[in-house]
């Protein structure tokens, strides 16, 4: 079983950056598949983006050319990075982790917001 904990939120003006971490308890080299998720009030979780372990990455449409997803095996972390933000990626933001069983953290709250 792996323990992730996500990191890096906050409160961010409209076009700012912030970069989230997600911390794994366990070396993350053989995990095929990490993606970032989120779920803004009254919607539904969706996927934000994914790494497979060949470094392959896919984005939703709406975070394309503005987020940035990466993972460093050496220090078992997971990153996302923001730039551009919007008002409405404000979300709580999920890293997660596919190792047979589906795997998440407990989340971190993005704002965007003058």
């Amino acid at each position: 079983q792996v323990q992730l904990v996500e990191s890096g939120g906050g409160l961010v003006q409209p076009g700012g950056s912030l970069r989230l971490s997600c911390a794994a308890s366990q070396n993350i080299f053989s995990i095929n598949r990490m993606a970032w998720y989120r779920q803004a009030p009254g919607k539904q979780r969706e996927l934000v983006a994914l790494i497979t372990r060949g470094g392959t990455t896919n984005y939703a449409d709406s975070v394309k050319g503005r987020f940035a997803i990466s993972r460093d095996n050496a220090e078992n972390t997971m990153y996302l990075q923001m730039n551009s933000l919007k008002p409405e990626d404000t979300a709580v933001y999920y890293c997660n982790a596919i190792i047979g069983n589906s795997y998440w953290g407990q989340g971190t709250q993005v704002t965007v917001s003058s």
